[in-house]
């Protein structure tokens, strides 16, 4: 029996569907049968700790953004959410002096609230680079499930600094929606598609404003349980590789030397590590480009020499020769028959006719 692929053991909050059934019979839809499409019960989501697989969720907003048509879903739904959503993390980040310092907390605590979401700040001389990425899952378009963390990380930024507070740019690396005026609506701003991140740029001095934390000793207490929570969490060399390998390619210095150094470890463990799991590094490198330049290809209008970039390579020689060698066509071609192909233009990977499975019925 072959072992299961560690993407089927990325987990996330059921908090992360918090609304979801409501929205969607707002929509005139059942929300129990796109659930039973993907495997997942409503009695999942009464309980807003229990964890449930990230491609499904992942599966059910871009299955359910298509079949109703609603290309803003993700930010309708992250409309609906509210600090206590986070769960206990919420009490510790109230308790930060300064929404930068939130920030920060969020990401040391970030893989408690979900195993696929990658988040990154950058400091960039006047201003915040917010980095927000998702572990790509073959097959699987992360459109909506992106929109819906970069929806969720904006109305906290707002609840923190202030109701007027916007971004002073909001990228998405995907190709831009037909209506533009709901996510204008959103993010105070219109945001910018096809870019070569996903992500806020921030002002500075708007994430350094001071602010009166909440009650400290609620939040002790909730950290203490956060805490014994990350100590107690487990995630795999290979969990770990991908992160850095997806984190560091796009800056073209992604080796093994530099993903030991960032594990706090040298080169020769980080084989012994990865050999005891049956991979090298190489093999990693190529499993994680190959699943991202699906993404890339799909789900963006990238010129070919940006993708290349994205992917760690220094010319676009040397990506079309290793594209050519991986998928037995150019990435041009590769693109355009993608592309032709029913629910694949900048839709979702799986759209319910997809998959065999038939369309909900509406309420």
């Amino acid at each position: 029996m072959t072992a299961p692929s560690i993407q089927q053991f990325r987990l996330v909050r059921s908090a992360s569907l918090n609304g979801y059934i409501e929205l969607v019979k707002s929509l005139g839809y059942d929300p129990r049968a796109f659930l039973r499409g993907v495997g997942l019960s409503a009695r999942l989501l009464e309980n807003p700790e229990t964890l449930i697989p990230s491609p499904a969720v992942r599966e059910l907003l871009e299955v359910t953004a298509q079949v109703t048509g609603v290309e803003d879903f993700a930010l309708r739904l992250a409309a609906r959410r509210t600090f206590s959503n986070l769960g206990p993390i919420s009490l510790v980040l109230k308790e930060a002096a300064t929404p930068r310092e939130a920030l920060d907390t969020l990401c040391r605590y970030l893989k408690l609230l979900s195993a696929a979401l990658i988040t990154r700040v950058e400091d960039v001389g006047d201003a915040v680079i917010i980095r927000e990425d998702l572990l790509p899952t073959p097959g699987l378009s992360s459109r909506q499930a992106l929109e819906l963390a970069m929806g969720v990380t904006f109305r906290m930024l707002r609840e923190l600094i202030g109701p007027r507070w916007r971004p002073q740019q909001v990228c998405f690396m995907h190709r831009p929606p037909a209506d533009l005026s709901p996510y204008r609506a959103f993010f105070g701003r219109n945001p910018m598609f096809n870019q070569p991140f996903n992500g806020m740029v921030c002002a500075a001095a708007d994430l350094s404003m001071s602010r009166m934390p909440d009650d400290p000793g609620v939040a002790r207490f909730a950290r203490d349980y956060l805490e014994a929570a990350l100590r107690h969490r487990e995630i795999g060399i290979r969990d770990s590789c991908r992160e850095l390998v997806q984190a560091l390619l796009p800056g073209g210095r992604c080796t093994a030397d530099q993903v030991a150094r960032h594990l706090g470890v040298d080169r020769r463990t980080l084989h012994r590590y990865l050999s005891a799991e049956g991979l090298t590094f190489s093999t990693l490198l190529h499993e994680v480009r190959s699943e991202l330049v699906m993404r890339h290809l799909l789900e963006s209008d990238l010129p070919m020499g940006e993708v290349a970039g994205l992917l760690g390579f220094s010319a676009q020689s040397s990506f079309s020769h290793w594209f050519q060698t991986v998928f037995g066509c150019s990435a041009t071609d590769w693109r355009r028959v993608q592309s032709a192909q029913p629910g694949k233009s900048g839709k979702s990977g799986q759209s319910a006719a997809a998959t065999g499975r038939r369309a909900p019925s509406r309420v």
